[in-house]
């Protein structure tokens, strides 16, 4: 791939995560940062430890070498909540303004089941002609105000929402406008399509339209026994679910090869939640990035 035009950062997800505090409580803001650095990225996205003041956290990042290239913003437009959505939205994205960033990765979260116990390939929400109207509306709406601030927005399909499976990803795209971008997440694919021709297929279709990329790997296995079982997506996290490049089924050299012959510019960020305990982060971190090197060539 071309070195000008990709950068490569990781999520600290993997060392201490968001949506279960007590998987990697343990490991420090500090020791984070530090071991994406030594590993060899140059960007982050923003965890639950990171210091939310610009004046403290740039010089912790600067002196490692990393930058800040997105951070998770939950959005609530198809259950109504517009005002307090676009209130948050404007405090998060001067945030990330402040710290270099100029992408702001969005997820609608109206009836989201990731973060509960209910089946993630069973039980997973379905939006309304009104709810779809809502969100389109709302995310038009967060496009303009980040446009404004020479920034821009893209959407998060993940499994558990209303935005899930190529169906819904194709809905969202006609609705919004075309400043409404898409954050591409190989991992939410596979896992919703159940194939890497699917998952490639939704890469190719909103190339113009993507301006984020997730790199995140799944262990077929693992999807096997969630289904089987019934479990909640939280709970294939913690068994293994996802894992980084080049550790689990998704072959990403069509991935990255897609993405070059576009020309895609910007930020191609390693995101693989895991339980730290089963997955040392730095372990995985080093992997990820080898593997990226050698098939990448980044």
């Amino acid at each position: 791939m071309n070195k000008d035009n990709v950068k490569l950062a990781i999520a600290p997800i993997g060392w201490t995560n968001d949506d279960m505090p007590d998987l990697g409580k343990e490991n420090t803001f500090q020791q984070i940062v530090s071991e994406m650095a030594l590993a060899g990225f140059t960007g982050s996205e923003v965890g639950s430890k990171y210091p939310r003041d610009p004046a403290v956290l740039k010089p912790m990042l600067e002196i490692r070498g990393i930058q800040i290239c997105n951070a998770w913003f939950s959005t609530f437009f198809a259950q109504g909540d517009k005002a307090k959505t676009i209130d948050e939205f404007t405090n998060h994205m001067n945030f990330l303004h402040a710290m270099g960033a100029r992408v702001i990765g969005c997820s609608e979260q109206s009836k989201s089941i990731q973060g509960t116990t209910l089946a993630v390939l069973e039980q997973k929400p379905h939006f309304t002609d009104d709810e779809w109207r809502l969100t389109a509306e709302g995310y038009n709406e967060l496009a303009k105000i980040a446009t404004a601030k020479g920034m821009q927005v893209c959407l998060h399909h993940h499994m558990g929402t209303g935005i899930q499976t190529t169906e819904e990803v194709d809905r969202f795209m006609a609705l919004t406008n075309d400043d409404v971008y898409l954050l591409f997440d190989t991992g939410h694919a596979y896992y919703s399509e159940g194939s890497q021709e699917k998952m490639l297929a939704l890469l190719q279709k909103y190339l113009p339209r993507i301006n984020h990329v997730h790199l995140k790997d799944v262990r077929d296995e693992i999807v096997a026994q969630v289904r089987k079982e019934k479990l909640s997506f939280l709970d294939g996290v913690k068994k293994g679910t996802f894992t980084v490049p080049g550790d689990g089924v998704i072959d990403f050299k069509p991935v990255f090869k897609i993405l070059d012959d576009y020309g895609y510019k910007g930020w191609m960020v390693v995101e693989a939640e895991q339980d730290p305990a089963l997955a040392n982060p730095f372990e995985y971190a080093v992997k990820a990035r080898k593997y990226i090197r050698e098939t990448a060539g980044l």
